[in-house]
């Protein structure tokens, strides 16, 4: 258990306030939540298209070839993308064994490139409770290999005129995902998360701002680029050694490829970035985000990460779904956790089978700093 002790904060700097995501172009301010709709596009013009570049669009088909059946494991070749230009990827289903008494929610999960995904105990925890866990490994869609350069990988080769970086062809193999999970009887369609680690939160955030169809989406410590604050840097002892947080400067310089080629303009300008990381989840309400964070991953800026989840509240109360923003903080270092598995898990089960939420949700490792935006959700008309 952590409380507002736990953390040590050294260094905590803000560049500027939060933008308002409910203020248009012109200055004015939503009145209704039937505008959100609308407006929501704007907020995908940066929050999407400037972070992470124009997205490829939708397939022109999918196939769907089963590899390999097992008691608990199914392995298929999903081919998609351009009928001139096809490509490929394998997806991997972890289910319980034997036949399902009724179709069961599914986990989207990246990360197959990492070693985590490989851990018995680690799937096991989702298929013990009769959710399938769907792993793919991005990389195949984009390569992952840092100073290698930009659009490295065959989504580039069949959508060359977009702009988009690993982050956006990672996401799109989500929902590619998620067509394939649409052919299986097994699956409940109703309930169907995403997730992911670190660059695979980012995707698991990015892919849920774009693809409706993720009832729930789970980022997993995304430290800089997705679910953090640019505007808030930070630094904190852990373990009596001082840490800080990741910045887009930081991000630039090592992981470009995985972004949208003008964000490299806002190095050391953050205050002047016309978003903030609360647009991108916003782009989720109001379907429930969930957020887990680890109190010692320093790097992920573990106030930044609150201030902005804070600030999109203010969405979900604005379309009326308060209950559907649900965040953590762990004990511990970055990675991808049993104990963050079993937090989703709960989620899940909170969601779909009225389970209540267990202890220590909604609790920060900090001292709870003062708000740095001064704007509230309209009141409807």
């Amino acid at each position: 258990m952590i409380d507002e002790s736990y953390m040590n904060i050294t260094r905590y700097d803000v560049l500027g306030k939060l933008p308002d995501p409910f203020q248009r172009a012109d200055g004015s301010r939503l009145a209704s939540p039937d505008e959100w709709a609308e407006h929501r596009r704007a907020l995908y013009k940066t929050a999407v298209e400037l972070q992470y570049g124009t997205m490829p669009p939708p397939p022109e088909f999918l196939e769907l070839e089963l590899l390999y059946r097992g008691k608990e494991t199914e392995t298929y070749r999903i081919t998609t993308g351009r009928r001139d230009h096809p490509i490929n990827f394998m997806m991997r289903i972890m289910k319980p064994a034997g036949k399902p008494a009724a179709p069961m929610p599914a986990v989207v999960d990246g990360d197959l490139c990492f070693n985590y995904a490989f851990d018995k105990a680690w799937y096991t925890a989702f298929t013990s409770e009769n959710i399938c866990l769907a792993l793919f490994n991005r990389t195949e869609l984009a390569h992952d290999i840092q100073h290698e350069g930009r659009r490295q990988g065959q989504l580039y080769a069949a959508y060359p005129e977009y702009t988009f970086g690993a982050l956006g062809a990672w996401a799109w193999g989500y929902s590619r995902c998620v067509d394939a999970l649409e052919k299986l009887d097994y699956i409940d369609k109703s309930c169907i998360a995403f997730t992911g680690h670190s660059r695979g939160g980012k995707t698991a955030a990015l892919a849920g701002a774009l693809d409706e169809r993720a009832a729930i989406v789970n980022p997993n410590e995304t430290n800089a680029g997705s679910c953090s604050c640019y505007r808030i840097h930070m630094a904190a002892l852990v373990d009596g050694v001082e840490k800080r947080s990741e910045t887009l400067a930081d991000l630039w310089r090592n992981f470009d490829f995985w972004l949208g080629p003008q964000m490299g303009d806002y190095t050391q300008r953050e205050n002047e970035l016309p978003f903030d990381c609360h647009f991108l989840k916003a782009l989720i309400a109001p379907r429930t985000l969930f957020l887990s964070e680890a109190a010692d991953d320093l790097w992920g800026s573990p106030i930044g990460a609150w201030m902005t989840t804070q600030a999109v509240g203010e969405v979900y109360k604005f379309l009326g779904a308060p209950e559907n923003l649900i965040w953590y903080f762990r004990p511990g270092p970055h990675f991808h956790d049993l104990e963050d598995v079993r937090r989703l898990i709960n989620v899940i089960k909170h969601k779909y089978e009225g389970k209540p939420l267990e202890e220590g949700f909604f609790r920060t490792p900090f001292v709870q700093p003062e708000l740095i935006y001064d704007w509230k959700a309209p009141e409807s008309k």
